[in-house]
């Protein structure tokens, strides 16, 4: 009997260590997208490679699997291990997120959170591949990188030099601009007759008195028409790396052209707004003087686009803060941005607008959509809606955290009016976190203080 169960034991052992000793003979992951994709960049091909042997099981789309993920129970794991994985970090779609596109700070402050804390890779993974963890000298090559990269495609022109590596930076006071564009545009922006019926102007719906928005759950279009999603805030819009929820607009010249000819929304169309402004003399002679070739969908979408970069607001307490005034927050609010940082709510609202940088799936740790009840709209689909990618369901862009305070109802269906209650929900949904009432109560301080200032006035 002592025999057998000898047997049985030493059977056991060789079981569960041919797995990690087959993966150490097989090797490690090669030529997969990630490193095809960034080779061409000296600065990303040394990291690229790193992230391809200790990541890309799990986070590199059609990497290939050992052979035993075909068996019965090991396929149910891996299979979930990699879907977990590639919508939590797809770091293809992340790293290069596009075309001559820089490295966006979520993916920056994701690597850089899994690396301090060490969660990366998981111990079920550890297990089974023993070289996978990263050793000390490969994690410090990993952070200059990424101080590098924050500095050289983030930080802003005129930075302090100690705030160019900085997971969130100050805003500026402000973007290079032509003024006369910018005035232009700052017209058109509260003109209605963008609109069929003369009703609506961009201001309807980003009311630069209510934080950029207009505090509904949803806008009004012309003949009072409801729009399908929550009209986010124009302030500090510069600094999206993508217009809309769901990202469809590149830039913000692509965006304004958007809801003038939206059947619920302007409900127009180019020829007929270009008539009615050449109508009015007076403001198209101006035009010309700036724009030579007249009116034109491009024209008027460029000035547009030259006033909202002019919509930043800086000089919050809390920018005030992070340029060094310690005094600038109450002990109540540092104890709430510790909570934010220590919580990782930073690992998606991260940069200087404190988000605006990746797309990320509504409830990652719990079913939002089932909790919330009601119909899922063709809103509620995010990403997918551009991508046609099932991975993008239910991912939005992330908003900015800047003036938030400001800018309720809360999320892309507004369904949340309170700030303190939209905590309650991102803890829960998307970090599977819970705080106590004192707690909820410093985060929701800390995120006051991201009020900022426009034409030097608190918004």
């Amino acid at each position: 009997m002592r025999k057998r169960l000898l047997i049985l034991v030493c059977i056991l052992v060789v079981a569960a260590l041919a797995v990690p000793i087959i993966n150490m003979i097989a090797g490690k992951p090669s030529g997969t997208a990630l490193v095809t994709q960034l080779a061409e960049d000296p600065e990303m091909a040394r990291l690229a490679a790193l992230f391809e042997a200790k990541c890309a099981h799990c986070h590199v789309p059609g990497t290939p699997s050992p052979f035993y993920a075909k068996l019965p129970v090991a396929s149910t794991v891996i299979a979930k291990d990699i879907d977990g994985g590639l919508r939590n970090m797809d770091l293809v779609a992340e790293l290069r997120p596009g075309e001559n596109a820089r490295v966006s700070e979520p993916a920056l402050a994701k690597i850089e959170r899994e690396v301090t804390l060490g969660h990366m890779p998981p111990a079920t993974y550890l297990a089974a591949h023993w070289t996978s963890s990263l050793t000390a000298a490969e994690k410090a090559e990993i952070r200059e990188w990424i101080a590098k990269s924050r500095a050289r495609h983030h930080a802003w022109a005129g930075m302090p030099e100690e705030l160019r590596t900085a997971l969130i930076p100050p805003l500026p006071e402000a973007l290079p601009v032509d003024p006369k564009k910018a005035e232009l545009g700052r017209k058109l922006y509260h003109d209605k007759r963008l609109s069929g019926d003369d009703t609506v102007s961009c201001a309807s719906c980003h009311d630069l008195a209510k934080g950029g928005t207009d505090q509904e759950k949803v806008s009004d279009g012309v003949r009072g028409q409801k729009g399908g999603i929550n009209a986010p805030t124009t302030f500090n819009a510069a600094f999206q790396f993508t217009q809309f929820w769901d990202g469809r607009a590149a830039t913000l010249e692509a965006q304004a052209g958007g809801p003038p000819t939206n059947p619920i929304e302007m409900d127009s169309n180019w020829p007929q707004i270009v008539s009615k402004l050449e109508a009015d003399a007076a403001f198209a002679q101006e035009f010309k003087a700036t724009y030579p070739e007249g009116l034109s969908e491009k024209t008027i979408t460029d000035a547009i686009a030259s006033f909202e970069r002019t919509l930043l607001t800086p000089h919050s307490r809390f920018d005030k803060y992070l340029a060094g005034d310690a005094q600038a927050l109450e002990a109540n609010e540092k104890r709430g941005y510790k909570l934010f940082l220590d919580t990782g709510c930073a690992t998606c609202h991260s940069g200087v607008l404190l988000g605006g940088g990746s797309f990320e799936r509504m409830g990652r740790h719990l079913d939002y959509f089932r909790d919330r009840g009601g119909p899922v709209t063709d809103a509620d689909k995010g990403r997918i809606s551009v991508s046609k990618s099932e991975k993008d369901l239910h991912k939005f862009k992330v908003p900015t955290l800047r003036n938030v305070a400001k800018t309720f109802p809360y999320f892309h269906d507004g369904s949340t009016p309170e700030l303190q209650e939209a905590v309650r929900v991102m803890a829960k949904y998307q970090n599977g976190k819970t705080f106590t009432p004192d707690e909820y109560a410093a985060v929701v301080a800390f995120l006051h203080s991201l009020t900022g200032e426009y034409q030097g006035k608190p918004l």
